[in-house]
């Protein structure tokens, strides 16, 4: 089969066309004629080397998928050849065809194109997660989401205000990615690069008027972020990509607030977890999509063989939601 390959051979690795093994579905999988993928930042982390895939999972980049079953393996049960699916991968959306686990497979309503469908399993499912089973968001608690124009961000904004009607605060670079949040529900929008955040928030809701933040950024926001958490807060850390090492910082706050920080990834959990949590999110959410309650944002759609310009666009953070990829 046709593939996206990593050629490693420039002084920069870049993605190629190129032919890998099609593979073929183990019991209770499903085999997968893809249509569309999507990027996250995993992508550019395992391209440059700095983030190798899962053991015994498939080297090709891409996390998750929408795409037509054209075979099912032995016992496998719930789908057929014909339905449209989408889901999320350990690796190998950046190809014709996947394998994905049948429990790890959801069905696409009819009116949600495959665009829409592939950027969907990524960032709601990490978005869930977090909100909901690690930060344990309650009814009417307020949310911080850093990076709230991002893929997680804006299905974390949607989540919080659908499922638990949250107050959802989110930081954003710029007018546009505010305006962007806003329509998806955010109360209150700040431009991190013209105030800042913790003294803005402070002056509008109040000290320590926070209970959840998903951070995204790490080491430039760990004192802001303890300076607005409340009584029994929770800090989720999705990603560190503004820096990992916090110098001279205080426990202080943790201790006397109460506070829970957890670190989260979601591409090496077991598959069993995955299951589970793929398995909570439909049951919560799958008519939420069909009513349109619960959308994925779309940024923009390339065709997979101009990758490399998708890539570019996602590092250069101009993206506001998902870049999708078609045309395998």
């Amino acid at each position: 089969m046709k593939a996206l390959l990593i050629d490693e051979s420039p002084d920069k690795p870049v993605m190629k066309p190129g032919e890998h093994p099609k593979p073929e579905p183990g019991e209770k999988e499903l085999l997968v004629k893809i249509r569309a993928t999507a990027l996250n930042r995993a992508d550019l982390m395992q391209k440059a080397g700095k983030y190798p895939p899962p053991k015994g999972t498939s080297p090709i980049l891409g996390l998750e998928m929408s795409g037509i079953v054209e075979k099912t393996g032995l016992g496998a049960r719930g789908f057929q050849k014909g339905d449209r699916v989408c889901g999320l991968l350990s690796g190998g959306g950046y190809a014709e065809y996947c394998t994905i686990h049948q429990e790890l497979a959801m069905p696409i309503p009819d009116d949600i194109s495959f665009e829409e469908a592939a950027a969907i399993p990524e960032v709601f499912l990490t978005a869930y997660q977090a909100l909901i089973w690690l930060g344990g968001l309650k009814e009417n608690e307020t949310v911080l989401i850093h990076a709230g124009a991002s893929g997680v961000g804006t299905a974390a904004v949607q989540l919080a205000k659908v499922l638990r009607r949250a107050r959802v605060i989110t930081t954003a670079g710029s007018s546009e990615k505010c305006s962007l949040t806003a329509s998806l529900g955010s109360d209150l929008c700040m431009n991190y690069k013209e105030e800042n955040f913790a003294e803005s928030l402070e002056e509008t809701f109040g000290k320590n008027c926070v209970n959840l933040i998903l951070d995204f950024i790490g080491s430039p926001y760990w004192e802001k972020n303890m300076q607005i958490l409340a009584l029994d807060g929770r800090l989720v850390y999705l990603a560190m990509l503004g820096g990992a090492t916090v110098e001279k910082m205080s426990l202080v706050p943790i201790l006397r607030k109460r506070l829970t920080i957890k670190g989260t990834t979601l591409r090496n959990r077991s598959l069993q977890y995955k299951i589970e949590l793929t398995r909570n999110f439909v049951k919560e959410t799958g008519k939420l999509f069909k009513s349109k309650k619960l959308k994925p944002v779309i940024d923009s759609v390339y065709d997979w063989n101009d990758v490399e310009e998708a890539h570019e666009r996602m590092e250069n953070n101009l993206n506001a939601g998902k870049i999708v990829l078609t045309g395998m």
